[in-house]
């Protein structure tokens, strides 16, 4: 039982990808090679290509052990340049904005709505011409002049009836002398 003395490694990404079953049979290579040979290949062939796939397998574990290191003299060096992970984001998201905004995806929905905006802007604005000339039209019709006329007409009987009691507190008879009394609260 080999597996059983191996020291486990939790950060293997090869980790649980065999079954507790599997791990208690023990392998004895030349009776698995007899019973476990791939139809038309010779024990030589067999022998061979597990010969390279434990080289591969060790190459892997090298390599895996490489990138940690440099992922740790990495972060070792981003800390000395005093660069955070919220700098790092703040990067990645402006990047992916820059990325997005030159995508042509995004050129044409820009355009897309760029045109309707136009065609939005030019249809209010014969909304709001058509609105003008009908309040023009209105204006000028003998209604709103009867209305317009009676507004006036009540308009100066309120201000000729202000400007007959301003000119009584100025009046010589004295009335005038007094100050006008603000009864206003403040």
């Amino acid at each position: 039982m080999e597996s059983a003395s191996q020291d486990i490694n939790l950060n293997s990404p090869n980790k649980g990808l065999l079954s507790d079953a599997m791990t208690d049979v023990p392998v004895d290579s030349a009776a698995s090679a007899q019973t476990s040979a791939p139809e038309g290949l010779t024990l030589a062939e067999e022998e061979e290509l597990r010969s390279e796939l434990a080289k591969v397998e060790e190459e892997i574990g090298t390599l895996r052990q490489v990138l940690a290191a440099k992922e740790r003299h990495c972060g070792e060096l981003k800390r000395k340049l005093g660069l955070t992970p919220l700098d790092g984001l703040k990067q990645n998201l402006s990047k992916s904005w820059h990325d997005v905004q030159v995508s042509n995806a995004y050129k044409k929905t820009q355009e897309t709505l760029s045109q309707a905006g136009q065609k939005t802007s030019a249809a209010l604005s014969n909304v709001g011409s058509v609105i003008s000339r009908k309040l023009g039209d209105m204006r000028n019709s003998a209604t709103f002049k009867s209305f317009e006329d009676r507004v006036g007409t009540i308009k100066s009987r309120v201000v000729g009836s202000r400007e007959n009691s301003t000119d009584s507190l100025h009046s010589p008879s004295g009335a005038g002398d007094k100050p006008p009394q603000d009864n206003a609260p403040f």
